[in-house]
């Protein structure tokens, strides 16, 4: 569903990302852990195609998103480390808006089962987002991938700032949603909340992508000490 071949961006004399392969299958949940700088969120944006490659390819469900930037968004949703939304508009408002772009018409109804299945809380569908919490908000965005039948799902950063139930609650969304057939890469400084949601991890340097495991092979404390030693 989403792969890199050799995939690089350089700014001059600087490498943000170089000759990354990467492949995530429909179901998995790909955990890009590294520092600041190490090219996690350079790798979300050349699949999103908010930046063009040097060189190398990205894919989005076999589509080339370099030659494709327009047709790749059909099949992805991106929540990023702030999700961007109406303020003045409700959750269920502010889901009718974004679904409706996509081109789907969904009624009231089915909006608030959407809003429901993101775990967001009934009495907060119809509240403006400026009285949202960033977990509430970050609800919503799901709720739009859902509601645009995303195959693809990119997250830069989706805990940041949450507090541990929020945290817990978006984890078991996005397993959710794994499990019924969307592929997910998420960058992330989290180890533990990456080894207890992703099925594979990958571990980034100075743009480099230098280890990469399956969550079912490696301990949390293991996984620490790998990326210790790795970054």
């Amino acid at each position: 569903m989403l792969e890199a071949k050799k995939l690089t961006k350089i700014y001059g004399d600087y490498v943000a990302l170089n000759d990354l392969d990467l492949s995530v299958k429909a179901g998995e949940i790909f955990a890009l852990l590294g520092q600041n700088g190490a090219g996690k969120t350079t790798t979300i944006n050349l699949f999103l195609g908010f930046l063009k490659p040097s060189s190398g390819e990205a894919y989005i469900n076999g589509i080339s998103v370099a030659d494709y930037p327009q047709e790749i968004k059909n099949h992805l949703a991106y929540i990023p480390e702030t999700v961007l939304l109406y303020p003045n508009l409700t959750g269920r408002e502010n889901l009718e808006y974004f679904s409706a772009l996509a081109g789907f018409d969904y009624n009231k109804q089915q909006l608030g089962e959407l809003l429901a299945s993101a775990g967001l809380q009934h009495q907060a569908f119809d509240q403006r987002l400026a009285g949202y919490s960033k977990g509430m908000r970050q609800k919503v965005g799901i709720a739009i991938a859902i509601a645009k039948q995303a195959k693809v799902l990119l997250l830069d950063e989706p805990t940041s700032g949450l507090d541990p139930k929020a945290s817990n609650d978006f984890s078991e969304i996005i397993s959710t949603l794994s499990k019924n057939g969307t592929a997910i890469l998420m960058a992330t400084h989290d180890i533990f909340r990456a080894k207890e949601v992703a099925t594979h991890i990958g571990i980034m340097k100075q743009g480099n992508l230098q280890a990469v495991v399956k969550s079912s092979d490696i301990s949390a404390n293991e996984l620490e000490s790998l990326y210790l030693r790795t970054v």
